[in-house]
């Protein structure tokens, strides 16, 4: 390269390094409440909400049908999650689509449960449903809660499929 262009890099290079200097974020207060919470809701996920999906997974699989759960409750990168995911097995229906049931932390709302409920592919009329079914405070979720969001999704599985 040139001495020209070498200099012109250096004091783009030099430019942005200031630049940037000047925004380094400084952590305050709310980033440290903020934090606080996102673990408070993680510990709400992994002790209140994963041991009923735990059951409801093993009773699923007694019944025959596919299930798994998730835990995204360790993670640093991104909020809490714990999920249920759910393909019904039947004679009449082999190819049915994973339903999944999504409980995580929302820093705005609590604990919001998302859930996609996919229906068999041969069935006529296939349209998929993917939808907000509850948000909770995080102090207050309950095991009852989570039981009533929980059979909900499946009933609706079942009855998709």
């Amino acid at each position: 390269m040139h001495a020209d262009g070498t200099a012109k890099l250096r004091s783009l290079l030099e430019a942005y390094a200031e630049r940037k200097a000047k925004t380094q974020h400084v952590a305050t207060a709310s980033d440290a409440e903020g934090e606080r919470r996102r673990r408070a809701g993680g510990d709400i996920l992994r002790t209140v909400v994963r041991p009923v999906l735990e059951e409801v997974l093993a009773q699923l699989r007694i019944a025959g049908h596919d299930a798994s759960t998730r835990d995204h409750t360790d993670r640093d990168d991104a909020y809490p999650s714990v999920a249920l995911s759910f393909t019904p097995r039947a004679a009449n229906s082999p190819d049915a689509l994973s339903s999944a049931i999504i409980f995580r932390y929302d820093p705005r709302r609590g604990i919001v449960v998302q859930r996609d409920v996919k229906p068999s592919p041969r069935r006529k009329t296939v349209t998929l449903t993917g939808d907000r079914s509850g948000t909770m405070g995080v102090d207050v979720v309950s095991t009852s809660w989570v039981v009533t969001k929980t059979l909900d999704f499946v009933e609706a599985v079942l009855k998709a499929n």
